[in-house]
């Protein structure tokens, strides 16, 4: 059975009622949260990478990356400490 052109077709969501702008809104805020925490971690890698090479090399040796994930942290902990403590 064929609809006749222009004929509405019902769905089981009312896209009428969704705003495009707030979910653009949305997408580009969760966009950019995890841009933001993807750069900061990258930093600290990279932070991390060039002041205790040892520490990386051995976890990537061993492939024990709990040592690497705790001096992540701990090297994220003392820039925000830092940063804080400046404002």
């Amino acid at each position: 059975m064929a609809k006749p052109p222009g004929a509405r077709v019902h769905l089981p969501v009312d896209l009428e009622n969704v705003k495009p702008m707030r979910l653009q809104r949305l997408s580009l805020s969760l966009f950019g949260a995890i841009a933001a925490a993807s750069v900061v971690l990258a930093m600290a890698t990279v932070w991390l990478f060039l002041t205790n090479p040892v520490t990386v090399a051995n976890a990537v040796k061993r492939r024990r990356r709990v040592a690497l994930i705790r001096d992540l942290a701990d090297a994220l902990f003392h820039s925000l400490r830092s940063l804080l403590r400046y404002l």
